[in-house]
Formats: C-alpha cells, structure tokens, sequence
C-alpha cells in the first residue's frame, strides 16, 4: 500500500471554535512530512485525530487504508510517536522504562535500540527522576525508532535536545526513511523540516493553507540578490520585480519576485565586483506567508 495517511474533510470543532477545519492530505509510504504553523493552528489536533486519542467532528482519517476512529488499537501497533512533553514514571530507570515502553508497543528492534543509546550518549541506569528534560526526551526518541514502526509521528521531537544530539536525531530520521518507514514531523525547527522533509504542510488557524515541496512553495518569497560594486550601485527603483532595495555603500541587496531578466542587464552594465542569488529559507517563506496573512486582514 502506498498511501500510508490520508484524511477527508477531517474536521474537529470545540464549541463554534475549529481547531482543525476540513484538513484533506495524503502522505505516501517513505515520505517525510513537516508539519508546520504557529501555536494554536491545529497540529497538535491533527495528531490527536491521528491516534484516536479524539474523534472528529466531521470527515474522517484513514491510516494504512483503515478508518482511525474504529481501528486506533490495532493501529498502534503500527505506529511509533513522540510528544514534545514527555512524562515517565519517575523511580524506574532509563533501560527499564525503555523496556516497558517496547512491551506495551509490542515490539522492539534490540540491536538498533543498543545503537541508539549509544548514539544519543544515553545513560540507561539513572532513574528518570534524575534525568534533565533533554534525557528524557532521548528516552522517548530512542524507544520510537527502535519499534522500526511502519509509521512515526512526532510532536516536537527535539525539544529539550543540545544541537548534537538534535543532529543525531535528524540522521536517525534520515534511516528510517530509507527502510520505508514513513514519517510525520510536526515542528517548529524550521531547520530540521528543511533538512528532512520530502513536503511541507503548512496550517493557518486550523486550515491547511500551502502543501507541497520546497520548490514549489519558493512563490511565498521572493529571490534574495546581494552584489557589490566599485562604486555606486545602479539604480534598480524602475524595475517593477525588485522590491526592498538596500543600497550600504557600494553594497546593494534586494529581492526578486518574477523575471529577474531586467535587473541581470541594468547590474551587468555597472559591472559588479560580485553578485550572489539564493532562494529563500524555509524560514523566510514561513514569514512570509504569515506576514502576507497579516497584510490581508489588516
């Protein structure tokens, strides 16, 4: 089967209030989805409907092809996830939590769950009470991948992590996905989605406002341009696809949105002593869209 999550007009209100509103998305076997927007815009919702751990107000999620709400059990066993608040039981140690946690999933992968306490510079033999909030979450990171879950769903997954281990986090993902597992990252490390993601999905006050790869999100953002010159950079206020032009002695820097055939010949005549384009950040084209939202209601 190569659709491994696909939802319907999936819809939960709370009152008059919708935290998820007619969500349609589906997400393919080895995909890597990000799954992004501010606090409040419905992804942690969107999790819960998931796991069966809410029922829906309306439509409906399918996962490996069967309906969540009737099946959350038996799917479980398929699937792994992290929170980005974990709570153990505080007087039993690293290994035995880890242990009890593979006999409640049902399985465990032992020699890979061995190389990831490595991996992460685990110390399985402290109490949990003992461990830092950065511990803690390695427990709950080294217990998801070690399932090899056809599914893995995380929920800020490397909150509490130094940047070391956020890495070797990341590299983890990166495994799973060339077994075939499939995984959905909800995040607000705008980094890791774009190191890790095949999509993005982006929600705004619970409805699902952009999806799609990088490339074909760039039109949020304009083209970034940095060039400097011998002298006084040209004048580029003519030329209606140029925008925020900053001009810092001979230093000029502006953005790009469409052709940018104009702007090559006007700065190729006043013969640049350098010239640098890149696209923009996952980062730069969130804001934008939520600059762009902020615009529109103002």
């Amino acid at each position: 089967m190569n659709t491994i999550i696909e939802t319907k007009g999936l819809t939960k209100r709370y009152g008059k209030t919708a935290a998820l509103d007619a969500l349609d998305i589906t997400i393919k076997k080895g995909e890597i989805l990000g799954y992004l927007g501010p606090n409040g815009a419905g992804k942690t919702t969107t999790i819960r409907l998931l796991l069966g751990l809410i029922k829906p107000t309306e439509g409906v999620a399918l996962i490996f092809g069967q309906e969540v709400d009737h099946n959350a059990a038996k799917l479980h066993k398929r699937i792994a996830y992290v929170p980005g608040e974990t709570s153990f039981w505080p007087n039993m140690t690293g290994a035995e939590t880890l242990r009890f946690l593979a006999t409640i999933h049902g399985s465990v992968d032992a020699k890979y769950e061995t190389e990831l306490i490595k991996k992460f510079e685990f110390d399985p033999n402290k109490k949990v009470r003992n461990y830092s909030k950065g511990n803690r979450q390695k427990i709950a990171l080294i217990a998801s991948l070690s399932t090899r879950a056809d599914l893995l769903i995380f929920d800020e997954p490397t909150s509490g992590l130094d940047p070391v281990m956020a890495k070797t986090f990341r590299d983890e993902v990166l495994v799973a996905k060339s077994n075939g597992q499939t995984v959905f990252l909800s995040s607000h490390m705008l980094e890791e989605v774009e190191e890790l993601c095949d999509r993005v999905a982006v929600l705004r006050q619970g409805k699902l406002v952009e999806l799609g790869t990088l490339e074909e999100l760039r039109h949020l953002s304009a083209l970034t341009i940095e060039a400097s010159f011998r002298s006084i950079p040209p004048d580029l206020s003519h030329i209606q696809s140029v925008s925020n032009i900053d001009i810092q002695g001979n230093h000029l820097r502006c953005n790009v949105n469409g052709s940018i055939d104009e702007l090559l010949l006007t700065v190729a005549k006043a013969k640049p002593l350098s010239f640098l384009s890149r696209k923009p950040s996952l980062e730069e084209l969130f804001l934008a869209l939520y600059d762009g939202a902020e615009n529109e209601q103002a």
